[in-house]
């Protein structure tokens, strides 16, 4: 489908669409349009920035026709509060001209102003697993009246321990319902859970991790330590011209706090950072404000910027290399977005240099490789996972110690323990044991 146009679709999802600015589908929206409306189960597999909530959002709600009920009928699952906001105001932009009702719950705030909300009556519940569960315990919210259940970024909610709510809440909803889900890696823990709760469910599968995007340009400097990634970093950003708008990503919530404060005293009200140890007025804050461009620097982790709505990014700089090479593909996948030129700049070390490998090996392309500026301080300092192992002659560690124990047996401990004298002569004359309780035996005694 090349236009909106061909969709079988009512006129208030024309207006509503017609209002976005939207003309073209993208690809993921049209494969995945006559699946979902078909009812099969669906396996949806797409890169972040592909237009993933409105492939699934537009059959749901040409489908879902008024109803006075107030249980919801269409469940979305999702992994962290960000992207519920952020789906909740998607959907209420699509039914626009309808008289949908949607609601996001999520954890960290109040529950019983959720479970109000609530009674009050939804069409479609959009929903943290954690929280959801925490209702579905309470009595608050009810399945009987679900017909579809989408979980989009099963493989981030996967990687956060979010199975066994997952398992829980799938083994409560109806029998009969379709079950829609949208990953952007086709990983083993992905593979197993679609096989325990779907029923032969359809794959479309567009912009597969691995394929570079043309309109992003890459690079990558070899750095020799943590220490002199921070000058770099520091360096490159003072060209503000260039890098307008930046987002960094970092392995973990340690390393976000420690790069955002090691930034912070260079530029201040310029940086921003994201994590899941947050408070969620923090992150929302930190997200409107790189949107409406008052900050310039944000500061994340994989997981935290995945599926946010972040546009307009001129630079995306991997401060490590991650360990998986699609990862890689779903970082710079925030920059070059619709139809802009981008730019992607990794950091690597001697020891990170097989992951580098493999990234260019995914992608069968090779990073261009930059001189480290002159102007950049090789640092002396190492963090606590960069300094040599010294093993000491004299205290050897466990792995040096290699032989047999420190002395044998005597020869009297080596005798098998056979349950003393009585055990023994008890076996041997009624070839099983005897208790008081055996009426039977005592019976013939007598």
């Amino acid at each position: 489908m090349e236009s909106f146009s061909e969709f079988a679709i009512n006129n208030q999802l024309r207006n509503a669409i017609a209002d976005l600015g939207f003309e073209k589908p993208t690809p993921i929206q049209a494969q995945s349009f006559p699946v979902i409306m078909s009812g099969t189960d669906m396996v949806g597999i797409a890169q972040t920035g592909t237009g993933k909530t409105f492939a699934y959002m537009l059959p749901i709600l040409q489908e879902l026709k008024f109803s006075k009920d107030t249980h919801p009928r269409v469940l979305i699952l999702v992994p962290t509060r960000e992207l519920v906001l952020q789906g909740v105001e998607e959907i209420e932009k699509f039914g626009k001209y309808s008289s949908i009702r949607v609601l996001g719950v999520f954890g960290g705030t109040n529950i019983n102003r959720q479970k109000e909300a609530v009674a009050e009556g939804v069409d479609i519940l959009v929903a943290t697993p954690g929280r959801l569960y925490d209702l579905v315990i309470s009595r608050a919210i009810q399945f009987k009246g679900i017909k579809k259940m989408v979980i989009d970024e099963v493989d981030v909610m996967l990687d956060l321990g979010f199975r066994f709510q997952l398992t829980n809440i799938l083994e409560l909803l109806p029998k009969k319902r379709q079950n829609i889900m949208f990953s952007a890696t086709m990983t083993d823990d992905v593979n197993a859970f679609i096989h325990d709760f779907f029923i032969a469910p359809k794959t479309v599968s567009v912009a597969v991790s691995g394929t570079p995007l043309e309109n992003i340009a890459q690079y990558s400097y070899a750095v020799p330590n943590f220490y002199t990634k921070v000058n770099l970093l520091r360096h490159l950003l003072q060209n503000e011209k260039e890098f307008k708008k930046v987002l960094i990503f970092v392995p973990n919530k340690k390393s976000a706090d420690l790069i955002f404060d090691l930034l912070d005293d260079f530029y201040g009200k310029e940086v921003a950072v994201i994590h899941s140890n947050k408070t969620q007025n923090y992150r929302i804050r930190s997200i409107e404000d790189f949107n409406a461009e008052k900050t310039r620097i944000l500061v994340t982790t994989d997981i935290m910027a995945r599926g946010l709505d972040l546009d307009r990014i001129s630079h995306v700089i991997n401060f490590d290399t991650p360990s998986f090479p699609e990862n890689y593909m779903h970082r710079i996948g925030r920059t070059g977005r619709a139809e802009q030129e981008g730019t992607s700049i990794l950091f690597y070390t001697e020891a990170e240099e097989d992951k580098k490998n493999a990234i260019e090996a995914l992608m069968e392309l090779k990073i261009t490789m930059l001189e480290l500026p002159s102007e950049v301080a090789i640092s002396d300092k190492l963090t606590a996972e960069e300094q040599p192992v010294v093993v000491e002659i004299n205290n050897p560690t466990k792995e040096d110690v290699v032989g047999p124990a420190f002395h044998e047996k005597k020869e009297k401990n080596k005798k098998e323990n056979q349950g003393g004298s009585y055990k023994r002569i008890i076996k041997k004359k009624y070839k099983k044991p005897k208790t008081r309780g055996d009426k039977n035996y005592n019976k013939k005694k007598r």
